[in-house]
């Protein structure tokens, strides 16, 4: 796909191009676009370097609006010694980006300095390149996928998996959009086609694909020597170098790195690779800082290393420092400013616009376009390009939303820039939501998601944490241990239960335990007893009847008439292009299926599922917005008063513009406010309120009800819940 505005890399002159090796003032707003244009025109790849990971985030989404060869290395999400492995994402990403700073072509790679001066593994990270019709030996190619990290499996569904069939592998890179499926005759490779992870259907044959490693560590042949010659200079971590020398993969394997590989960073390992250096005096300010932030977690910890482990500073660092002396001669140092009156840069002006007065940005764009100098301005979202080309069409600069732009004119596209710049000798300027409507820009794109593995879901659990199995009932888990059961040797989750009785549990049936969450002191189980079997019958009966108490509500609401909403107004748009971030698919689903239950002429009942920070909250706003425009009025229960008090603060902040009323409910009122907040309730003043248990008193009589919306349902009883089903309104649940 065309990114945006490549079409403005083609303004880039050769006289701009940056000195190598120098220095150069670059200003943050136009960074994105110089190191983009100067990999074009230098035909190779450039390493850029910033302070921080956000930074180095922000810097990606920019470069992608200008052109599509731009990659992120990021840094490990794990700390220091945290017998935690990163996650299999980033240890893809940071493959691939490491290989293809090694090619000779176009390409932006972004990195912050924690990623820059992490020691790297001296394992492989070139891809393994597939090719239709080609020949490959079939076992040695399982084989290999499973030497550079992949997990065999049944069914590939999650990254970092394959699995074999007959005649066919399937492999879900980690760094993919999804799984692949390669279909051999014999040792030919007869088709490659990309496939569903969820369903498993086949998509349209492709020609190649390239494979990368699913681990930026894997155990090799040097990497297992390594580890031999260790349990003579180490070994205090004898069971670890055992482990690696035998060729066993474990969780958390990355952490050790520092005593397996020699001190070497991604700037050792480019090459000729230009490397830009932003804000030179910040980055190395940050890099002493970790240096620092590392010796003092060994210090701390050099006490858990046994007799015979490193002292504090003793230990082989992961983050080394950021020596600029072995780039001297391809380093090009941009501060944001010049320190002197000898240091040369780019010219880079400003809109020179009020943010957020339609007549002042039109004014000022159609000022630049008298100069010379053509306005594009990019927002975040097709609605919010949109408005703003309805906006400064009233106030005299029509500019058409595109989706790309083909040539140099004054435009509007949906694809949003964090900062804004104007380059007047190159005759234009790209200017984004802070400069048009005065705010952040808060962009989000959707993540690579991937399957948790089972076994994440148990790596918080502590010894003399309460489990419980589907047949053998509550245990005690001891801890994970290692054994050679039948010949095999695998890891265990060990369980104590009544009496002595122990269940060594594999690690590949994970899935028949889970955490207790019940009582604080549960009587363990007895394995082979009957007091477990007796437990679960009586909670089936008890369950029974609780179900046909919601079937019959169930029953009831779906014999109701509801309240049919009306069509999304003019100020529903407004609102919801209001939204600081882009919706990503799966949120824009939920909007529009709660929209048309709202609209039917039965009360909804929705539950919305999602992860932390993925836009469950925006549902249930523009459903609140979508009820108070009809009239109704909307209450949101939480579990707890903290977060009533977020949510509150959420909301008074989204419904400022409009004419709402929002209070909340907790015991952070006196009383006089509650009795407050309850007479709005009763008399309709009140058109949102947040709060706890406590709106589901008896005292607590709506004058208009249209819309409950549950946060976190799971948290409350099954009758509190099935209390504010009962009141025949729309209702929401998330969790």
């Amino acid at each position: 796909m065309t990114a945006p505005l490549s079409v403005l890399l083609d303004r880039w002159r050769r006289d701009l191009d940056p000195p190598l090796p120098g220095r150069v003032v670059v200003a943050p707003s136009a960074r994105a676009y110089v190191v983009a244009a100067t990999a074009k025109r230098l035909g190779r790849p450039v390493l850029v370097v910033l302070a921080g990971e956000r930074e180095a985030e922000d810097l990606v989404e920019d470069v992608a609006i200008f052109t599509e060869d731009v990659l992120q290395l990021p840094a490990w999400e794990t700390l220091p010694f945290e017998h935690v492995s990163p996650n299999i994402v980033t240890m893809a990403a940071r493959v691939e980006a490491r290989h293809r700073l090694t090619l000779d072509e176009p390409l932006v790679v972004v990195a912050s300095v924690r990623a820059v001066i992490q020691r790297l593994s001296p394992t492989r990270v070139d891809p393994l390149l597939l090719s239709q019709g080609d020949q490959y030996d079939f076992s040695d190619l399982v084989t290999t996928f499973v030497n550079i990290g992949y997990s065999r499996v049944d069914r590939a569904e999650a990254r970092g998996e394959i699995a074999v069939r007959g005649g066919i592998i399937d492999v879900f890179p980690p760094n993919a959009d999804g799984p692949y499926r390669f279909d051999f005759w014999g040792d030919n490779l007869e088709e490659i086609r990309p496939y569903s992870a969820a369903s498993q259907r086949s998509e349209d044959a492709i020609d190649a694909v390239a494979v990368y490693p699913a681990r930026e560590v894997i155990i090799d042949a040097d990497l297992a020597d390594r580890a031999s010659n260790l349990l003579t200079d180490a070994p205090w971590a004898a069971d670890t170098w055992d482990r690696i020398a035998d060729g066993i993969s474990f969780q958390g394997m990355e952490s050790w790195l520092p005593w397996l590989a020699n001190p070497r960073t991604i700037l050792d390992a480019t090459n000729d690779v230009p490397v830009f250096l932003f804000d030179p005096v910040r980055c190395a300010a940050r890099a002493e800082s970790l240096i620092a932030e590392e010796a003092d977690l060994a210090e701390a910890l050099s006490d858990t290393w046994g007799s015979e482990g490193p002292e504090g500073g003793a230990h082989p660092p992961l983050y080394l420092p950021l020596d600029t002396d072995v780039i001297s001669d391809r380093l090009i140092t941009a501060p944001p400013q010049p320190s002197g009156p000898g240091d040369d840069g780019y010219e880079i002006r400003s809109l020179d616009a009020v943010p957020g007065d339609p007549e002042s940005i039109a004014r000022a764009i159609n000022s630049w376009k008298e100069r010379g100098v053509e306005i594009v301005v990019a927002m975040d979202g097709e609605a919010a390009a949109d408005r703003v080309a309805s906006v400064l069409t009233e106030h005299g600069a029509d500019l058409p939303v595109v989706e790309f732009l083909a040539k140099l004119t004054p435009a509007i596209t949906s694809v949003g820039i964090h900062a804004g710049f104007v380059f007047p000798s190159l005759g234009f300027g790209v200017v984004g939501e802070r400069e048009v409507a005065g705010r952040r820009r808060a962009h989000r794109t959707a993540r690579r998601g991937t399957r948790r593995p089972v076994q994440d879901a148990f790596r918080d659990l502590n010894p003399g944490d309460f489990i419980v199995h589907q047949h053998h009932g509550i245990g005690r888990f001891t801890g994970l241990v290692h054994r050679d059961i039948a010949g095999a040797e695998r890891d265990y989750l060990l369980v104590d239960y009544a009496g002595d009785d122990k269940l060594y549990v594999p690690t590949d049936q994970l899935a028949s335990i889970t955490r207790y969450t019940g009582g604080e002191s549960p009587k363990l189980s007895k394995m082979g007893g009957t007091d477990w079997s007796q437990v679960r019958s009586r909670v089936r009966k008890e369950v029974a009847v609780v179900a046909d108490q919601v079937v019959a509500l169930h029953r009831l609401r779906a014999e109701a008439e509801g309240h049919p909403f009306s069509p999304d107004t003019p100020w529903q748009g407004e609102f919801e292009a209001a939204f600081p971030y882009e919706e990503t698919p799966d949120q824009l689903t939920a909007i529009a299926d709660v929209k048309a239950d709202m609209q039917a002429d039965r009360p909804m009942d929705r539950l919305i599922f999602g992860d932390v920070g993925y836009g469950k909250t925006e549902v249930a706003i523009r459903a609140m917005f979508k009820a108070v425009q009809d009239g109704k009025q909307v209450v949101m229960l939480v579990p707890t008063t903290l977060l009533a008090q977020q949510h509150f603060a959420t909301f008074e902040e989204r419904f400022a513009p409009y004419p709402v009323r929002v209070e909340m409910l907790s015991r952070f009122l006196t009383n006089k406010q509650q009795k407050d907040v309850i007479n709005g309730i009763q008399d309709g003043s009140v058109d949102i309120v947040v709060g706890t248990h406590r709106l589901l008193s008896k005292d607590i009589d709506f004058r208009a009800l249209g819309l409950v919306v549950i946060d976190e349902e799971q948290r409350f009883g099954v009758a509190a819940r099935t209390a504010s089903e009962s009141s025949g309104q729309a209702s929401m649940c998330s969790r």
